[in-house]
């Protein structure tokens, strides 16, 4: 690198900062035009292409790393994110698709990314969702089994997604971790809103997951559409330390018969410790005489009062 001889600068007065002006010309190798360190305006330094590939090479590594300090501080290894997220953080549109285009950001789906190499985590997943679905929870024999009560899991069963208004989930998310969505509320819009709704105890900032004896009404309610007879009473047989003043409130809001006379109905056949309880709550609802219905999957289903 050769550089031209120092000369006095009168006008020049260099800060710390010291100021920069450059313009590169493609002619006999680079030149840089400074005014720094008190050389004159117009003095040159001879640069090699090579040594400006360097340069530029290791500007790229330095952004690189900062926009990745920038970006996993803002989102966890394992979380998936979207174009608004980024938006807020700085990063436009153009800029993301130039993340892309240089390997930083990969793409899951329309307007969605996560890092290179990295491994979505289900309960991350299930986050971004809530963010984005009005009343998102995990229910009915998800929650049930998350809660505790149920152990005999299927391996890659459904996840039991609940929400309000209808929404159809990502490809990637489905394809990673299935999942049945449902907007059938078996609740009155009297139940005070997110009634035994709760992340669990592990996660304090996690997703909301539905108590065991919310979660179990909303089995009893896919009985017949998604839910076998028989599987449900099995797991309704484990579910004897269910809080009765909660289980009041849910029943007392339920606007299902089919939900409210399984409930009480098998709780007395099973000898629950609640039954009695649930009994009380459903009260007129149960009504006098007894209760036939054909379910979605062709069986006949009698209840007595």
């Amino acid at each position: 690198m050769a550089r031209s001889r120092r000369q006095g600068c009168a006008s020049c007065n260099p800060s710390p900062l010291d100021r920069v002006r450059y313009a590169i010309g493609w002619h006999l190798g680079i030149t840089l035009e400074v005014c720094i360190f008190g050389l004159e305006p117009g003095a040159t330094i001879g640069l090699s292409s090579a040594w400006f590939g360097r340069y530029c090479s290791s500007m790229a590594l330095t952004t690189r790393h900062k926009l990745n300090k920038r970006l996993q501080s803002a989102f966890p290894r394992g979380t998936p994110f979207d174009h608004k997220e980024l938006t807020k953080l700085g990063v436009s549109s153009a800029l993301a698709h130039h993340y892309l285009k240089s390997g930083w950001l990969a793409r899951l789906g329309r307007g969605v990314f996560m890092f290179p190499n990295d491994t979505l985590r289900r309960d991350d997943c299930l986050e971004f969702l809530s963010r984005r679905v009005k009343g998102f929870h995990v229910g009915g024999k998800t929650a049930l089994a998350w809660r505790g009560v149920r152990h005999n899991l299927l391996a890659r069963e459904p996840l039991s997604l609940w929400g309000e208004g209808k929404t159809r989930f990502p490809e990637w998310f489905q394809k990673l971790f299935p999942a049945r969505y449902t907007t059938r509320n078996p609740f009155s819009f009297k139940l005070p809103k997110n009634f035994g709704l709760q992340p669990l105890p592990e996660t304090p900032d996690g997703v909301l997951v539905s108590v065991p004896e919310r979660a179990l009404l909303e089995m009893l309610s896919e009985v017949g559409v998604h839910q076998g007879i028989e599987e449900a009473r099995n797991i309704m047989e484990g579910a004897r330390s269910l809080r009765p003043e909660v289980l009041t409130t849910l029943v007392k809001n339920c606007r299902r018969v089919k939900v409210v006379r399984l409930c009480v109905s098998w709780a007395e056949e099973l000898n629950l410790p609640w039954a009695a309880a649930a009994k009380k709550a459903a009260g007129k609802s149960l009504g006098s005489g007894r209760w036939t219905t054909r379910l979605k999957d062709g069986t006949l289903l009698v209840l007595k009062p």
